[in-house]
């Protein structure tokens, strides 16, 4: 901040390995980064919304490679599985969940 290079930048939280690549399990196609970036776009912007994302030292959406029942209308529909991380450390090498309220 001191450089003059935006707060937002300096405490945006560290990608795991890669970026999006390493949170998709299975195959990688643009219709499954497309899901991952709206999801992980949603948790973030919540996140900041609730007065989390400052407070946690890393948070970020998983694309999984299994599908989950819903309904939808009068009928059972499967989609893909999104998992929601956020963790707490004080070094980076070892990590705890952070809590986040149900609300």
């Amino acid at each position: 901040v001191a450089l003059g290079i935006p707060a937002e930048s300096v405490q945006r939280h560290p990608f795991p390995g890669p970026g999006l690549a390493i949170r998709i399990v299975g195959a990688i196609t643009a219709e499954r980064l497309r899901k991952l970036r709206e999801a992980d776009a949603i948790f973030i912007e919540e996140l900041r919304r609730g007065g989390h994302y400052d407070r946690c030292a890393q948070a970020f959406a998983v694309l999984l490679p299994i599908k989950s029942v819903g309904v939808m209308g009068d009928g059972r529909v499967y989609e893909e599985v999104i998992a929601l991380r956020a963790v707490s450390t004080e070094d980076f090498m070892t990590a705890s969940v952070y809590e986040l309220p149900y609300d």
